[in-house]
């Protein structure tokens, strides 16, 4: 496969149509139609179901979908590099991170891309996830980085990294109560949380979702707006948490928590960018500094 190959399908699968694809792309119908049918001849998959006139992806095709999306990103990174070797790179950049990501995740990253781009002043600023998604589209941030959903579709997301919560008590806390093995009884815990908009509540209004539990029937004893906070109020005993592995795997290591048996799923920190504004040099040369160290050794 070649990359005009990946760029020509992931046009047609947003668009759902080979002739408006075409035209976004300044080339022929018969052209992308050919481009596509040689991607599905090569990898020996049916990419696209045709049904009539119409073209829709098949389920092979929505799983390729976001990795299509990635190489082209890497793509790009790649080509600013580049760029950024031949002109130089400086200037100012606004970011804004959520809090977890800016505590624990960007520190040392941002240290080692001023290294080498010493002429890139940062100016960063830190809030819970959805605080960053309107700062970006507000265009107070030149770029995000979160580790929750976002929700507007002006954006361009892009995953840096990932990152495993946990369920956390104090070292003193009685056992936890089991609706069955691996599976704790949330509703008897006393629940510290974060506030609305932060991506660490957001995974515990997925946990109630999953075990068809209403939020609002936990037993939320302290709301508090940071991580920190947080964990120190559940090793002094006032309840239960959900929170990043990056925030109290230490304190976990260290027994002054302990980790309770959940499975919960792992979630992305994601880098974000409004899609309607021209990013500079100093802009892509963040992107390509950090999707090249989400690539390397972890």
């Amino acid at each position: 496969m070649t990359p005009e190959q990946l760029r020509i399908f992931v046009a047609v699968a947003e668009r759902g149509h080979v002739t408006r694809a075409a035209g976004f792309l300044g080339m022929s119908q018969s052209a992308a139609s050919a481009a596509i049918k040689a991607l599905e001849a090569s990898s020996g998959v049916q990419l696209f179901n045709r049904v009539g006139r119409s073209i829709e992806l098949s389920a092979a095709g929505r799983r390729f979908l976001p990795e299509a999306k990635s190489v082209l990103e890497r793509i790009a990174a790649a080509r600013s590099v580049l760029d950024n070797a031949a002109e130089g790179v400086a200037g100012s950049l606004a970011v804004a991170a959520s809090q977890t990501i800016a505590g624990y995740w960007l520190p040392r990253r941002l240290a080692a891309f001023q290294e080498r781009y010493p002429g890139v002043r940062l100016n960063v600023t830190i809030g819970n996830t959805r605080q960053v998604e309107n700062q970006v589209l507000d265009g107070v941030a030149d770029l995000g980085l979160v580790e929750g959903r976002t929700e507007s579709d002006l954006l361009r997301r892009t995953r840096v990294d990932i990152d495993r919560s946990m369920l956390v008590v104090a070292k003193a806390h009685p056992p936890v109560q089991e609706i069955s093995p691996g599976r704790p009884d949330i509703s008897s815990l006393r629940w510290i949380v974060r506030e609305a908009g932060s991506g660490t509540r957001e995974v515990l209004h997925d946990l109630t979702r999953g075990m068809g539990i209403p939020f609002d029937a936990l037993r939320i004893f302290l709301v508090l707006p940071s991580n920190e906070a947080v964990a120190r109020a559940v090793e002094a005993g006032a309840g239960a948490t959900i929170i990043s592995q990056l925030v109290v795997g230490r304190a976990v290591a260290e027994g002054v928590l302990q980790n309770v048996s959940l499975d919960l799923p792992k979630r992305e920190f994601a880098l974000i960018s409004h899609r309607d504004r021209q990013a500079t040099t100093s802009q892509g040369a963040l992107r390509s500094f950090l999707l090249e160290a989400s690539s390397g050794p972890r």
